[in-house]
């Protein structure tokens, strides 16, 4: 059985540290994203934006 994308009983990130991973994750690949770091680069986006609204439930 698959994990669902977003666990409520997890914490989640704050912006910042949702914008330190997104930046590492560029310098890693050398601004070319594979398949599986493109799907780790939206759900990043997707929580960092949560996060500067305050939205959890977005990001879901």
């Amino acid at each position: 059985m698959s994990k669902p994308a977003f666990d409520p009983a997890m914490p989640v990130p704050d912006a910042d540290a949702l914008n330190r991973a997104i930046r590492e994750l560029w310098a890693r690949s050398g601004g070319r994203l594979s398949a599986d770091e493109q799907r780790i680069y939206q759900a990043l986006i997707l929580k960092w934006a949560a996060a500067q609204t305050g939205d959890v439930g977005t990001a879901a």
